[in-house]
Order: C-alpha cells, then sequence, then structure tokens
C-alpha cells in the first residue's frame, strides 16, 4: 500500500511537472510567435484591390483597369441568404466559436480519415480571414500555429460582423472575381441583391474550389457543391423544404459576363489611364478610382460613327487593294474548321474578317467567325474597282469573280438592316476631336479607325501641317490691330527671297488664278494664299507668328517665316480644335480637358493646380469670361473673324454644310502641299469640332482629294447629332461692332445709291473715311483713288 501510495505521488508530480513543462513551452511558443504577429488594426483601415473605372459624362462605363475585379459591398448589403449559404460551406458555428472551431477541426480530421470528401475544411471563417490578409499560402505547422493565434487577436479585436465583410469582400472566387458582389456580376451579370437562392449558393460553393467547382467551366461539378450547400443549408434550418426543392432543380445558367462596357471610347479611356498613372502610380490600378470624364456618350458615338464612314469612302474612291489573305479550302475542311481558322483574324471596329467560300455571278457567300454563312450582294460589291495607287483605278467590275476568289480573306461590316457590307482595312487614317467652346471640355475624341488596330491616338499625338486651316488665326492678329475684313489686299504672283526658306519661293493659290486687289473677307472664304503671304509680310512675320503662339500653339513647332501663314506650322488635331475655340467664345483662349471629376470610394479627390491640363477646375472653366487675363484677341476681332467663316460655308469651300440648315455655322478647310493632310475645322456658338484625314507615315492621299472632299463630310456627319442637342444660337454682337456698306472693289465706304454696295462689318472706329469714286465721278476724270488709301 505504501509502495502504492509512492507511486501514484510519483505519477502526480510527474503529471504536474509535464504539466508545468508543456505550459511553459506553450508559453514560450506562443511568446515567440506572438511577437511576430502583424497588426491585426490594419483590417480596420485595409483597401482592397479595386479596379479603375472610367466613365463618360452620363455616367456609361468606358472602361475597366486592374488585374482583381473587385466591388466592396458592406456587410448590411450582404444578403441573408448569402451569409447562410457561406457558413454552411464553410464554418457552421462562426457566430458561436472564438476564432477556431474544435469541433470542426475534428469532423475535418474524422472526413479525411475515413476517406470521404472533405466538404467542409478545419480553417474557419477568421482563420480565412488571417490566411488571405496576413500569410503565405505554405503549409507548414509554423504557418498554421500563426494562422491559429492571428484568428484569436482578430476576434478579439474586430467584430464578427467586420471579420465576415472583410470575408466576403476578400475570397477569391474564379474568372479574376475576388469577392461575392464581383462574382454575382461575373458569372450572372446581376447585382449580388438580385441573385436566386442557388445562384447564392453557386458563390457559396466557389471559396473552397474556384476553378473545379466553376460554373462556367465544370457546371456539373459546380451543381454538386451548390446542391450539397443547399443541403446543409437545409438541415441547418436556413431554408424550408420548398425552398430547397425550388433551388435544386434550377437550372445553373452562369456565364462569363465582361465588364458591361457601355460605350467605345477606347482612345479617351487610353488618354484617362495614362493620366491616372502619372498621377497615382500603380495605386491607379488597386485604389478604386472612378473617373468621369467630359466626354458626351452620344457625340462620342457620332464621331466614331462619321469618322469610320468617311475613311471607309475614302478607301472605296481609291479602289480595292485585293484580299487580306488567302486560306487553302480543302474538300475535307468543315465549317467549323474554316471558321477556327478565320478566328486568327482580328476584329478591328466594325470590320469583321469573313471567308470566301463561294462565288456567284453577281454575288458571293462568305463564312464568318462564328460559322454562319452570308451573302455579299452586287450593289455592296460593284465599288471595287482594283486600286493602282491614288490617282488610278482599274476597270469597273462587271461581275463577282473579277474582285473575289473562294479562299480570300475579305472585311464585311453587318448593315442595320442584318445585310452585309463589303469592306476592307483601311490604309489612311483620321480623327476626329469636338469641345465646349467656353470650358475646353472634351465632348468627343476619336484618334483613328480603331484603337485595337493602331492604339496611335492621332487626335493628340499626330503633329501634321493645318495649311489653310491655320489662316483665320493670322487674319485675326490683323484684324487685332489696324486691319479690317474689307482691306484690300493684292492677290497677284509674287517672289520671295527669304533665307529661313531656303532660297527663291514661288507660292501659288492652289487655284492657280489670280483676282488682283482683293478684300480680307473674301480672301479668306476663297483661301487665297498669296493674300496670306503678303498679309503676314505686311503686319510683321515675328508680330503674326508670336500672336499666333498665344492661340495655343506650340512655340517650337510655329516657324517665324512666311510660309507659317500657309500653315507650315505642326499642330495636332486637339490644338487646332482648342485655338478654333477663341473665336466661337468671344476671343478668351481655352485649355482643353478630359477629365472632370475623380472619385475614390465615393470621396471626391481634389488636385492641385500643376496636376495637368488633364484635369481642370470646371467651376473655373464656367468662368470665363469673368476672367479678361484669358482674352487673347478683342470680342469685335473673334465676332468678325467669326462672320467671315460663316461665308466659308455660305459661299466658300465649305459649301457643303449648308445641308445641315444652320446659320449659326462657320469654319475652314485646309488642304497641305500633295493633298497629304486634308482638315476642316468649324463650330457654332457651343461646339468647336475638328475633322482630320491623312496616312500616319505622310503620303500625298491623291489629287482630288481636299479638305472640302474628305474632311468636311464628317464634320458634317458629326454635326448632324450635335444640331439635335444644341439648339441655333448665334454669337453674341459686340456693342463696338458697327456695319457699314462699302465698295465691293475697293473696299472703301459706298457712294450713295450704289447698288452693289455690301455691308461690311467693323469695331468701331475703324471703318473707312473715304468714298468710292461713283461712275460718273470718274468719267468725269476724277482722280482716281488708291484703293490700299483710306
Amino acid at each position: 500500500m505504501h509502495a502504492l501510495k509512492i507511486t501514484i505521488k510519483l505519477f502526480i508530480a510527474l503529471l504536474i511537472l509535464i504539466l508545468i513543462s508543456g505550459s511553459l513551452g506553450g508559453y514560450f511558443i506562443w511568446r515567440h510567435f506572438s511577437q511576430n504577429l502583424p497588426d491585426v488594426q490594419e483590417l480596420k483601415e485595409v483597401k482592397f484591390q479595386t479596379p479603375l473605372r472610367i466613365f463618360s459624362a452620363d455616367g456609361k462605363l468606358i472602361a475597366e483597369y486592374g488585374e482583381q475585379r473587385r466591388t466592396p459591398i458592406e456587410y448590411d448589403q450582404i444578403p441573408e441568404h448569402m451569409i447562410q449559404a457561406i457558413l454552411a460551406a464553410e464554418d457552421s458555428r462562426f457566430f458561436d466559436h472564438f476564432g477556431v472551431d474544435l469541433k470542426g477541426l475534428a469532423r475535418a480530421g474524422f472526413q479525411l480519415i475515413s476517406g470521404s470528401d472533405v466538404q467542409t475544411g478545419g480553417s474557419t471563417i477568421t482563420m480565412q480571414v488571417a490566411k488571405n490578409f496576413f500569410l503565405t499560402p505554405a503549409r507548414t505547422l509554423e504557418r498554421k500555429f500563426t494562422e491559429i493565434l492571428l484568428s484569436l487577436r482578430i476576434e478579439k479585436e474586430l467584430t464578427k460582423h467586420e471579420i465576415m465583410e472583410l470575408y466576403v469582400n476578400k475570397i477569391y472566387l474564379g474568372q479574376r472575381a475576388y469577392g461575392v458582389q464581383a462574382a454575382a456580376n461575373i458569372y450572372y451579370g446581376k447585382d449580388i441583391s438580385e441573385l436566386t437562392l442557388a445562384q447564392i449558393a453557386t458563390i457559396a460553393g466557389l471559396p473552397k474550389a474556384p476553378s473545379a467547382a466553376n460554373p462556367v467551366s465544370n457546371p456539373r461539378r459546380s451543381v454538386e457543391r451548390r446542391n450539397w450547400i443547399l443541403g446543409r443549408m437545409l438541415a441547418l434550418g436556413y431554408i424550408n423544404d420548398q425552398e430547397y426543392e425550388q433551388a435544386i432543380v434550377e437550372p445553373e445558367i452562369a456565364r462569363y459576363h465582361t465588364s458591361d462596357i457601355e460605350l467605345s471610347a477606347f482612345y479617351v479611356a487610353e488618354m484617362v489611364r495614362a493620366e491616372m498613372f502619372k498621377l497615382f502610380g500603380e495605386d491607379a490600378y488597386l485604389d478604386g478610382y472612378s473617373v468621369t470624364t467630359t466626354i458626351d456618350s452620344e457625340l462620342q458615338a457620332a464621331a466614331d460613327q462619321a469618322l469610320r464612314k468617311g475613311i471607309r469612302a475614302y478607301g472605296e474612291r481609291h479602289g480595292y487593294h485585293g484580299p487580306e489573305a488567302k486560306i487553302t479550302i480543302q474538300d475535307t475542311d468543315s465549317e467549323q474548321e474554316l471558321s477556327r481558322k478565320l478566328r486568327e483574324f482580328s476584329t478591328f471596329a466594325d470590320l469583321q474578317p469573313a471567308l470566301v467560300i463561294q462565288v456567284g455571278e453577281r454575288n458571293a457567300t462568305v463564312l464568318l467567325r462564328n460559322n454562319e454563312k452570308a451573302e455579299l450582294s452586287w450593289d455592296s460589291l460593284k465599288w471595287a474597282r482594283k486600286h493602282i495607287n491614288v490617282n488610278s483605278l482599274g476597270p469597273v467590275p462587271s461581275k463577282a469573280s473579277d474582285i473575289l476568289a473562294v479562299g480570300d480573306v475579305v472585311r464585311v461590316i453587318h448593315k442595320e438592316d442584318n445585310n452585309l457590307e463589303f469592306s476592307q482595312l483601311p490604309r489612311v487614317q483620321g480623327a476626329v476631336v469636338a469641345l465646349e467652346a467656353d470650358t475646353g471640355a472634351v465632348k468627343a475624341l476619336s484618334g483613328g479607325y480603331s484603337f485595337a488596330m493602331n492604339n496611335f491616338n492621332r487626335a493628340t499625338q499626330a503633329y501634321r501641317q493645318p495649311g489653310s486651316t491655320f489662316k483665320p488665326f493670322l487674319y485675326a492678329a490683323a484684324i487685332d490691330g489696324s486691319y479690317t475684313a474689307a482691306t484690300v489686299v493684292n492677290d497677284a504672283p509674287i517672289v520671295i527671297e527669304d533665307v529661313s526658306l531656303q532660297g527663291e519661293w514661288r507660292p501659288e493659290n492652289s487655284s492657280r488664278d489670280f483676282s488682283g486687289p482683293t478684300r480680307l473677307r473674301e480672301a479668306l472664304y476663297r483661301s487665297k494664299n498669296l493674300v496670306s503671304i503678303r498679309l503676314m509680310r505686311d503686319i510683321g512675320v515675328q508680330y503674326a507668328r508670336d500672336k499666333i503662339v498665344e492661340f495655343g500653339f506650340e512655340p517650337d513647332r510655329t516657324p517665324a517665316n512666311l510660309s507659317l501663314s500657309l500653315g507650315s506650322s505642326d499642330a495636332t488635331p486637339l490644338q487646332l480644335t482648342s485655338a478654333y475655340a477663341v473665336f466661337a467664345n468671344g476671343g478668351y483662349k481655352i485649355e482643353p480637358y478630359f477629365i472632370k471629376t475623380i472619385h475614390n470610394e465615393n470621396n471626391p479627390v481634389h488636385l492641385p493646380e500643376h496636376s495637368g491640363n488633364a484635369f481642370k477646375d470646371t467651376n473655373l472653366a464656367l468662368n470665363i469670361r469673368d476672367r479678361e487675363e484669358l482674352r487673347i484677341i478683342q470680342a469685335s476681332t473673334a465676332y468678325i473673324l467669326s462672320d467671315i467663316l460663316k461665308d466659308v460655308i455660305r459661299r466658300g469651300t465649305g459649301r457643303s454644310a449648308l445641308s445641315l440648315n444652320r446659320p449659326d455655322l462657320a469654319g475652314k478647310t485646309g488642304t497641305t502641299n500633295s493633298q497629304r493632310d486634308v482638315w476642316f475645322s468649324g463650330f457654332n456658338r457651343d461646339i468647336v469640332a475638328t475633322a482630320w484625314i491623312g496616312f500616319d507615315q505622310p503620303a500625298p492621299l491623291g489629287r482630288r482629294e481636299f479638305g472640302g472632299t474628305a474632311a468636311l463630310p464628317i464634320w458634317i456627319d458629326f454635326m448632324q447629332t450635335v444640331a439635335k442637342y444644341y439648339p441655333v444660337k448665334e454669337f453674341e454682337r459686340p456693342s463696338d461692332v458697327r456695319t457699314v456698306s462699302v465698295d465691293p472693289n475697293t473696299g472703301l465706304l459706298a457712294y450713295p445709291g450704289q447698288s452693289n454696295a455690301i455691308p461690311e462689318l467693323f469695331r468701331q472706329g475703324s471703318e473707312p473715311t473715304r468714298q468710292a469714286n461713283s461712275p460718273e465721278a470718274r468719267q468725269q476724270g476724277s482722280v482716281i483713288e488708291s484703293i490700299f488709301d483710306y
């Protein structure tokens, strides 16, 4: 008995020693790991990686940038069934345990030992939060112990609701979806509040196996997982029998939903992305910035459509360049196989690849990438004369085989009537820009036919010679001084010796004729080169150049020589459009901008003044007329120039624009040497727009291509949409502008009763003071007055 007592005492002592040693060991292990634990308080200020989203001014999504698609939501926004489904799938005792569920660990271990599928893991939701936010995915004992300690600390410092909110926003659910809201959008194209019970269970089943149980790539396995979760929800009392029975028979309709891009404006999107990266670096793609641009969705769509139509029209005028490629068609090739080969060719904007599989007398059958067959009619094909060069075409085709052959890869466009239009990839390119005259807000911008074809943004990056569209700035410099719209300058041959022009220069008018003494108004709307040259020489080259630079042109690209009078500088379509805004808004220089607001987690981001031209203080822009320091020409000069540029449309090279039936339109065509660039810049009181056409590598467009034939039709198509939203608004006439009758030949005051006198606009004090001679006076031998003398 005594020996037994001694044995018991030794056993108890040994047990106490083991407990003490274990406790001390556990304490030292806990102390070792706890010293290196991250600060759980970081979870209260966590920033989820959320993509950059870009919107039009009217709220349409233009683009989304970021590796992870995530839309964070708060706990109160999570549907009750979603919480219950997650509990059923991952951690049914979440609201009862202290971060570690011993029963759950035991159950997972039993399932593993018994060889059955482990449907519920041993990790609690809290442990998964610890792992997802702080730990690596490495499967080590040390990491598991750290995970448990972190979970205990998280439970101590955060509420259950906060932990659940972190979990549902962080978890990866396949297809680049992070968080349950993003998964609802990606798999079902819905907000999470709109999901059915079955869809909720599907998403709740994804954390364990986002690839294996993915409803898009593995719908059978996904349905099995979904139904198991629904069964768990029924067993736990979250749903009733009727809800369960309805949910398990619901067909799986998940498919991959891309971000619903509502407005195609890829050039604008890239401009915004680059600007945001410049401002915020890589955080621009991670911190959930939402950018609202100044772009109007209707005007943007109209700009894209007008530019593409104009580029295609140029291509049709210059003939068919032949098939894009050839595919050899074997008798054994199935249509599915041919469609697969066709998918190697990308779609660019509205230009889809098609394979010619049959050629009739006056039609052809093509196969599309979706394995559908369609017919090309003769009306669609007959334009396709062979392209020889920009000035020559082959014979007019008489049958489809003159154009196409079986195996040709060609381009087609789906028309609104579901018919196909035969086309080709463009060789020429172009740009359209439109902005508000008063603010500089860019309302539409298209930098080429297709961003996917070439992301070079011609609206902002293509520096080209503006040709005659540049002349109004020279005339503004003159009229802002001592010249008037009635001043007469001689339109006659001239030879210029100018060192900066490398010797002798003999400029000509595009029409190759001369009109003699010509009023400035007529010289501008008829685009007389020789008058422009003489005018610049008369007012002074340096003065003219300095005044022109004030319109916003880059000094280094604006030469101080007489060739500048004909538009020999380099400017982008956006710069030219901004400069024309000065005429429309009454004489004020504006800076174009395209970012209206930036928000981060619904809070506005205020940028410093030096942040760049992309972002402007909208209120400041709207108050332009209260800021005289922005004025670069007198209001009277802007008004008179606008009226002269109306004559370009009323009686000059822009007469095609009369089809718009708008009395408030003004503008100017431009064509450079050898027709390398063609332009039209025009405006009304509200909107200024420019259209440009040219090759990316400057080359002649063809001897019959001019601003009025290639660029102006694009501008007209675009302005048809502008007219729907901006009513006719005449330019405000300044109080110091006077209308005076003048003699059309001399620009002097009309003599009494002169039948051919014309009204002309003058700034008060600049009117001619001398009167033209009447025919009677000339017959009486009066002294002939100099047409240059006032």
